[in-house]
């Protein structure tokens, strides 16, 4: 399937009729939204909210599947990371393992395992047992596995799984921008945004412009790097098969043509600019001219009102918390 990430695909739909300032802060009112400590309740609203917007988009949904491959791979390595880094202190583990020996207290039990422990430990809140003092050593990680110095836990789980899902909704929203937004309304629309820097002195046509031509560059740059594979392979290197140590080697065959290939890019689209006198610190003038929609600020508000709704939601202002996926959000809630 062809790569869509990144590339403008003109369609007569809602979100692309829509002035590109209002979207652009729209997208960007959700991806803050997204990193709000909402647990998995909140994302699961704004995963419905990301959806409509595909629908109103009218772009495949093949293309979310296209999106799962990189963010899995960020998935497994923030699990292993947290296997190192999510658990109570080992020494807690062992005094509590003798001190709940023979006892049945819900939300407590430890077994010792030879090389680690294995268990559950999970309490709402913190309190005296038996003259045992866990408010100050317990850690809520829910059920766990200890092998050596490696930690398997719910909680790791949970945070992998939370970290991955929010990556993956905010690659989405950047999808259906890039996707309904063509590079020269994107640039105007930053620049539009920007304008108060300009009070300070900040060339802000220039950045826009450099924001601009990065968007642009990734769908290039992802079917130079699969042209690239494809003469390789018929060289006879195999990148995707084979052990760990030949694929990083093949991976070098990959990476140094991309970026010669990617400079040589970066310098002809230079030498195309200069040829057309192109001036950045010009006085310019717009040939497109963006007009409001009464459209456009029901969608605005739409994302604001999300954000502004997550933010109580996350405070428990609402009185919503834990509805759903209690558990879950009882683990990921609390902090190492």
């Amino acid at each position: 399937m062809r790569v869509t990430f990144g590339r403008y695909l003109p369609k007569n739909s809602i979100v692309h009729a829509m002035d590109p300032r209002f979207k652009l802060v729209m997208i960007i009112l959700l991806i803050v939204s997204i990193f709000l400590p909402i647990g998995f309740t909140g994302y699961i609203i704004c995963s419905v909210v990301i959806l409509s917007l595909f629908a109103l988009s009218k772009l495949s949904f093949r293309m979310l599947l296209g999106l799962l491959p990189p963010v899995l791979f960020v998935f497994l390595v923030i699990f292993f990371m947290n296997a190192f880094l999510t658990h109570p202190d080992a020494a807690f583990i062992k005094q509590l393992s003798v001190w709940l020996e023979g006892q049945d207290i819900k939300g407590l039990s430890v077994t010792q395992l030879p090389g680690g422990y294995s268990g559950q430990l999970y309490l709402r809140d913190t309190s005296v047992l038996n003259g045992f003092e866990l408010a100050c050593q317990y850690q809520n990680i829910g059920w766990f596995y200890n092998w050596s110095f490696i930690w398997f836990s719910e909680k790791a789980l949970y945070n992998a799984l939370i970290m991955a899902f929010r990556i993956y909704l905010m690659i989405s929203l950047t999808c259906i921008l890039t996707a309904s937004t063509s590079p020269l309304q994107l640039t105007l629309a930053i620049e539009d945004i920007l304008y108060p820097l300009k009070w300070i002195g900040i060339p802000v046509y220039i950045l826009s412009m450099i924001i601009s031509i990065a968007l642009r560059m990734i769908p290039t740059l992802i079917d130079e790097a699969g042209r690239i594979m494809k003469a390789q392979s018929s060289r006879g290197i195999d990148i995707k098969n084979g052990k760990f140590k030949d694929k990083l080697k093949g991976l070098t065959s990959l990476i140094i043509p991309l970026l010669v290939s990617a400079f040589q890019k970066a310098e002809d689209l230079s030498y195309a600019m200069e040829a057309r006198g192109y001036d950045p610190y010009a006085k310019r003038t717009r040939y497109i001219q963006f007009k409001f929609r009464v459209i456009d600020l029901i969608l605005l508000l739409v994302g604001f009102g999300l954000m502004l709704f997550l933010i109580l939601y996350s405070a428990s202002v609402l009185g919503l918390w834990h509805i759903g996926i209690p558990r879950l959000d009882t683990i990921i809630g609390v902090k190492s």
